[in-house]
């Protein structure tokens, strides 16, 4: 509590500078005021109040109190008011629905159905149980959450190790900022102004691909030893198996009508996000145990009243960073950093794998959303100088925010595990330490720098689909 006055103090100081010095150039103004939205963050306010609140700072310092005023009379509105954006409350509220009808729940007990056997079974079944809860929720946390209090007691009663247990819980709940549909590369859609249908399919394949390499990691490492995560005892006859992906049906059909309508182009992002949540209401009802109307009703208004919350949380955050952005374009930020990277003659690839650096030590203190609207306003001049895609940039950057959120020393989904981990009902006795949280999901933090290296050298991976989506 002390660290946080603390920093809220060092916030108003900061505020208290950029209003109240003289003369003082507008670059600086900028990047203070930048510095001031980090500050507040780490303070623990909002991140949408935080990016706003300096953002008014930093507008009435470079345009003065009309400036300010104008902006706030014209951001709600134009922050909000984009058709794009619109699929974002219905995403959201596919998630909510199938979450509240239980649809996901049972995505782990197939996978075990179906992998329990190989090696490391357990943890590849939980690998692949995120990737489909990443396709309904798009929330990392959220995922590690369902993941944890259900899978984590499982392999440590079948003598997994915690690092193994913990680990690859993390790195599946970083899944759902990556496999659509995702609400961050909505946002990030959004920001950058991208279309959002081709953002979602260019995350598609790299998610897949990310889930595959996790998989296949876990069966190695298990295979060279045993010790890690032995093979389940449990056998399941094929009509168990088959019988399994009847429990996995309603998911199933909700993600190939998304997908499936955004790639052939039968329907708009909007609309397929508009049918995804239809979908999984009436087939989170009809495939319940409750199918009484009462229930309907009450489920539906409670997902409505949890989206609405959700939605208003996402779009302050769009406001400030709109806010913000004002600030970059008037102090001349954007400009003098690509002056000063083209100045470095820096190559493109060198330029990404100093970005990564970058990011995962803005992770330390940041959210991953909070990092995306932060640096995305900034960041556009400098890739176009360097002819990156922004499609393609958007992949790159949530792959990066996923690393940020498990790395040490404060990757914030690592310490949400270990959390989650040190409840006796979930460690059964054991003692689990955030250094094996760390440890576990070191080998995945690898195998994810593989996979944004070849995004480097070959973004055809993120570029493909969409492509021969619009070529269609």
């Amino acid at each position: 509590m002390r660290a946080y006055w603390g920093n809220f103090v060092f916030a108003l100081v900061l505020a208290a500078v950029i209003l109240f010095t003289p003369d003082l150039p507008d670059t600086i103004v900028g990047i203070l005021t930048v510095l001031l939205s980090i500050v507040a963050m780490v303070a623990g306010i909002h991140v949408g109040i935080a990016i706003m609140g300096a953002g008014a700072v930093g507008l009435w310092k470079l345009a003065g109190t009309g400036a300010v005023a104008v902006t706030f009379e014209d951001v709600p509105f134009t922050a909000a008011a984009s058709w794009s954006l619109s699929v974002i409350p219905l995403f959201i509220l596919m998630g909510v629905t199938m979450g509240r009808f239980n649809l996901t729940g049972k995505l782990f007990s197939s996978a075990q159905a179906w992998l329990g056997r190989l090696p490391g079974g357990l943890a590849v079944s939980t690998n692949f149980a995120g990737a489909g809860l990443a396709a309904s929720s798009g929330s990392s946390i959220a995922i590690s959450y369902a993941l944890g209090r259900t899978t984590v007691p499982e392999m440590l009663r079948a003598g997994y190790k915690p690092s193994l247990a913990t680990g690859v819980v993390a790195m599946s709940g970083t899944l759902g900022m990556l496999i659509p549909p995702s609400v961050i590369l909505v946002i990030y859609a959004g920001v950058a102004e991208t279309p959002v249908g081709p953002q979602l399919l260019a995350a598609l394949v790299p998610g897949l691909l990310t889930a595959l390499a996790y998989g296949v990691l876990i069966v190695v490492r298990c295979s060279l030893d045993p010790t890690l995560g032995p093979r389940s005892t449990i056998r399941y006859t094929w009509r168990a198996r088959f019988r399994s992906l009847w429990d996995v049906t309603p998911v199933t059909l909700i993600l190939i009508l998304i997908i499936g309508g955004m790639y052939t182009g039968v329907f708009t992002p909007t609309e397929a996000g508009a049918f995804g949540a239809l979908a999984a209401i009436l087939l989170g009802w009809l495939f319940g145990d409750d199918r009484s109307a009462r229930h309907l009703v009450r489920t539906v208004l409670t997902s409505l009243r949890e989206t609405a919350a959700s939605v208003a949380s996402i779009f302050l955050l769009l406001m400030g960073v709109h806010v913000l952005t004002r600030v970059v374009a008037l102090s001349g930020v954007a400009d003098w950093i690509t002056e000063t990277i083209s100045s470095l003659g820096l190559s493109r690839t060198l330029f990404l794998i100093c970005l990564i650096f970058a990011f995962l030590i803005l992770g330390m203190f940041m959210d991953g959303l909070a990092m995306i609207l932060l640096t995305v306003p900034i960041l556009m001049p400098v890739l176009s100088t360097f002819d990156i895609s922004l499609l393609w940039f958007g992949v790159f950057m949530v792959i990066l925010v996923e690393l940020a959120l498990v790395t040490p020393p404060i990757g914030m989904l690592s310490y949400i595990i270990h959390r989650i981990a040190s409840h006796p009902e979930v460690n059964r006795g054991a003692t689990i330490r955030l250094s094996d949280v760390f440890k576990g999901v070191s080998w995945f933090v690898v195998t994810s720098a593989v996979i944004l290296v070849a995004l480097i050298f070959f973004p055809d991976i993120a570029l493909w689909l969409p492509e021969t989506s619009a070529a269609e």
